[in-house]
């Protein structure tokens, strides 16, 4: 079992980062120019267990990759964003959407774009790469798992067990 983040069971709703939280912030690049990126059956499996206990799933990226599409075609996710510069205003429209307030919410993500979305959003986790303006952000937690091996999971993880 993971350490215990300080979340709570009120949660309804992981808002997340894609890269950096599902992957390990690298990417592969074929002699012909392709990208790859590499995720987690860890974190894959943690969108399936957060949709099993009607935990929704959202995602706020800065970038526009077909590994997120993947993952919002294979688990119908539908607050799918991309290409995202300020995502504050994203974040404030998904909880809107929703009927949700910053304090039935969890936000992840590493770097200086996530910034006053993590400090908007009550609880808050990133991982130990975070830049270090990152971790500097109030309220911020590290998680024990890292980027792109199970972060999200650790997360998912922890809230389920404080609904059970």
């Amino acid at each position: 079992m993971y350490k215990t983040l300080d979340l709570s069971s009120e949660i309804k709703i992981i808002i997340s980062d894609f890269d950096g939280i599902f992957t390990d912030n690298s990417i592969l690049i074929s002699d012909s120019g392709e990208t790859l990126k590499k995720l987690s059956y860890k974190d894959i499996m943690g969108v399936s267990v957060a949709k099993k206990n009607d935990i929704k799933v959202a995602i706020v990226s800065g970038d526009v990759s077909p590994s997120i599409d993947f993952l919002a075609n294979r688990f119908a996710l539908e607050d799918i964003h991309q290409g995202i510069r300020e995502k504050l205003p994203v974040v404030q429209n998904i909880l809107e959407k929703y009927n949700l307030s910053p304090d039935e919410a969890v936000y992840l993500g590493d770097d200086i774009n996530d910034i006053a979305s993590l400090e908007y959003i009550k609880y808050s986790v990133i991982p130990e790469h975070a830049n270090y303006r990152v971790k500097a952000a109030s309220g911020v937690q590290i998680a024990e798992s890292k980027a792109g091996d199970g972060l999200f999971r650790e997360v998912v993880d922890n809230i389920v067990a404080l609904k059970n």
